[in-house]
């Protein structure tokens, strides 16, 4: 694989985790195919172990509270391309608020992901979500 492939499949792979923070922090679930393949497992310890991209959009959308908002921030991004997959992991921060108020709550988390290139791109083919601390303010 030439540098230049790998550069950009780097960059492509980073701009991936940002737009599943956005599709999270937008409720754009209609918007889950561009992140997620259809076969999408998702292990974490609110939803357990959720298999296919309908029971993952399911999820999150049975997850809304009326009036919260999140805002999830994606560091430390770690990718180790191999071919037509990657292993990916990354350390997120998710504050919690109501429209124009401080945060009430915060979290921190931790990703470790397997994505793959598909025709429309790179995406999300599993994901494991572990908790590292939470903070009520």
């Amino acid at each position: 694989m030439s540098t230049d492939t790998l550069i950009a499949d780097r960059i492509e792979i980073a701009d991936l985790f940002t737009r599943f923070a956005s599709l999270l922090d937008e409720k754009r679930w209609e918007d889950a195919d561009t992140v997620f393949t259809d076969d999408v497992a998702v292990h974490s310890p609110r939803g357990g172990e959720l298999r296919g991209i309908d029971k993952v959009v399911g999820f999150m959308r049975q997850g809304e509270v009326e009036g919260q908002y999140a805002q999830h921030t994606t560091t430390d991004l770690l990718v180790d391309v191999d071919g037509d997959q990657a292993a990916a992991s990354a350390n997120s921060i998710v504050y919690y608020y109501r429209d124009g108020q401080a945060p009430h709550f915060t979290g921190g988390l931790r990703q470790y992901s397997t994505v793959v290139r598909t025709p429309a791109g790179w995406r999300i083919r599993e994901v494991r979500i572990t908790p590292a601390w939470t903070r009520e303010n």
